[in-house]
């Protein structure tokens, strides 16, 4: 009898063919020294365009999705965790789930759930709606998983604003009384898509702030900066060819910047054939078959829009509990 060389599902750790892209320089932090202020600037670069031709969504929809990504990149590297840190929304309007989450070693993916009819009736009105008109009315939701064993930390919020910056600042005010300042952009450029973040932050405590600087000083120091950061225009936010650091100090050079160790960024869809045969595993035998077509079970991977294909035969799930 020949012996099968084909792999079991549930040994199958290979991923499907899709783009093993790195950022080196993904994420930099940096610092305003002697005044209460940090913050993250976020470059996707060609990232960004692997990630979100994965999916045809058309322009609007692709623009928050890249929005989504950059923001939860700049946000996941102010935490530490191990696992993942995702942004959740979902609401009434033509996109029902927006969905994008980074893990602690700077692995991205996102997705977008959409209902066609909606869509269509929206985009004939507006050609670029907000990020409101699209999502609707619902809730934002940021939450760290760090796996099985341990609880999940989730804040909730309902939608407030109109971009996605400003549903954000809503959730922080709200939620973790923290002052910040945010600033997202995508676009279809020349080179491909790009998407980039930036997010200040006032530092509460005393740690690298001058002892000399007095309570109106330091809130006077944080207005400066957030007054600088809002002449950022999303043209240099997603400019390759322009550099980081002359970046920082275009906006920041009358204030003093220092640009600290920047993180990786990399493609962050981690399907597999053994992660989605463990899911069918838990499936009834009367489910799995209603799932086969043709003695195939298809399931599709939101992230990276790739098909697993699993005989039906190989599937063997659970049995029925009976009296």
């Amino acid at each position: 009898m020949p012996v099968s060389l084909v792999t079991p599902a549930f040994l199958d750790t290979d991923r499907p063919d899709v783009p093993a892209i790195v950022v080196p320089r993904g994420v930099t932090l940096f610092h305003l020294p002697g005044r209460p202020v940090r913050g993250r600037l976020v470059r996707l670069g060609p990232l960004a365009d692997a990630l979100l031709t994965r999916h045809d969504h058309g322009e609007a929809v692709t623009r928050l999705v890249g929005e989504a990504l950059a923001l939860i990149s700049a946000l996941s590297s102010a935490l530490k965790f191990r696992g993942s840190f995702s942004l959740q929304a979902k609401g009434d309007g033509p996109i029902t789930m927006l969905l994008a989450d980074c893990t602690e070693s700077g692995a991205v993916r996102g997705y977008a759930q959409t209902n066609p009819e909606r869509l269509a009736a929206l985009l004939a009105e507006t050609p670029e709606p907000s990020a409101r008109a699209l999502l609707g009315d619902g809730y934002l939701a940021f939450t760290v998983d760090q796996g099985p064993e341990t609880d999940r930390h989730q804040g909730i919020v309902s939608i407030e604003g109109e971009g996605l910056a400003d549903m954000a600042l809503h959730y922080f005010s709200t939620s973790e009384q923290l002052k910040c300042e945010l600033r997202v952009a995508c676009a279809l450029t020349p080179a491909g898509w790009r998407a980039g973040a930036m997010v200040l932050e006032k530092v509460a405590g005393e740690g690298g702030v001058d002892p000399e600087l007095d309570s109106e000083a330091r809130e006077e120091a944080w207005r400066t900066a957030s007054i600088l950061t809002a002449t950022l225009t999303d043209a240099e936010l997603l400019d390759d060819d322009l550099p980081v650091e002359q970046l920082l100090y275009r906006l920041f050079h009358t204030e003093g910047v220092v640009a600290d160790m920047p993180r990786a960024l990399a493609y962050g869809c981690r399907c597999s054939r053994q992660r989605l045969s463990g899911i069918l595993e838990g499936f009834s035998h009367d489910d799995l078959d209603h799932m086969a077509i043709d003695g195939t079970i298809t399931m599709n991977c939101e992230f990276c829009n790739f098909g697993f294909h699993f005989p039906r035969e190989q599937v063997r799930g659970q049995a029925l509990e009976t009296d």
